[in-house]
């Protein structure tokens, strides 16, 4: 089953069209597949889930984070169909970005945590009654990027700040993380999906993202495919073509 690239990865692919090379991360000299970013021996592409979404997502990315394979917001723009992604800059403004954020349809969210901002712009809920769709803003960067992100865009200081009150450690093992706490991109879009009422999304993200980090991690321990997990038992109900994972 094919699909159409999400945005992340057409911000990759104009970025390459730019001159402008891919990080050398860990294990890059082993073939990747170019949809999913996995190692071609455990590629995920078959496990793309396919769920409808009232919400959009836009993530507001670095420069070198759209080309890691271990990004999770590309797993984001694969479940949520209204998918943007935009390169951060504190020097130049996407007239695309402000586009979005001024189209009547949407309501857009920006998540962060609400210890850092003024309480009159903090929201812990999700309106879903004024006749608009939820679109989250996600700053996918580490921690120290997106809170320069946030102190140096202007153009946020009018968006409500949705901050999450998360009941769970993340689950993220792809990278190094001195605490717990704090989520990846993509733990933090399915609580996100959850507050807006899309909880079928949500069950998929997190189902996607747990099936990502063992594919991603079972390559780079050189351990054979398991797609006898929870996580593939979980994510099963959400893929359109199960032909294609039974073949594989």
């Amino acid at each position: 089953m094919s699909h159409a690239p999400n945005a992340v990865a057409r911000l990759r692919d104009q970025r390459e069209d730019e001159g402008i090379k891919p990080i050398q991360a860990r294990g890059f000299r082993s073939e990747r597949c170019r949809d999913c970013r996995v190692i071609i021996s455990h590629c995920l592409c078959a496990w793309r889930p396919t769920v409808e979404t009232r919400s959009g997502v836009c993530l507001i990315m670095t420069g070198k984070e759209v080309f890691k394979p271990s990004n999770t917001g590309w797993l984001i723009a694969d479940v949520v169909r209204d998918n943007h992604a935009f390169i951060w800059s504190r020097t130049e403004i996407d007239e695309q970005l402000l586009a979005l954020l001024n189209d009547p349809q949407w309501q857009p969210y920006l998540v962060f945590p609400g210890e850092y901002v003024e309480p009159s712009r903090v929201t812990n809920t999700v309106g879903l009654d004024n006749g608009k769709r939820p679109l989250f803003i996600l700053l996918d960067a580490t921690w120290t990027e997106a809170r320069k992100m946030f102190r140096k865009s202007p153009y946020f200081d009018r968006l409500p700040i949705l901050s999450l009150l998360p009941d769970r450690l993340s689950r993220y093992r792809l990278r190094r993380s001195t605490r717990s706490e704090h989520l990846c991109t993509a733990e933090v879009a399915a609580l996100c999906l959850e507050l807006a009422g899309d909880n079928a999304a949500a069950s998929a993200l997190d189902a996607y993202f747990d099936v990502f980090s063992q594919h991603y991690l079972g390559a780079k321990q050189q351990l054979d495919v398991n797609l006898a997990t929870p996580a593939h038992a979980e994510l099963l109900p959400f893929i359109g073509n199960t032909q294609a994972i039974q073949a594989g």
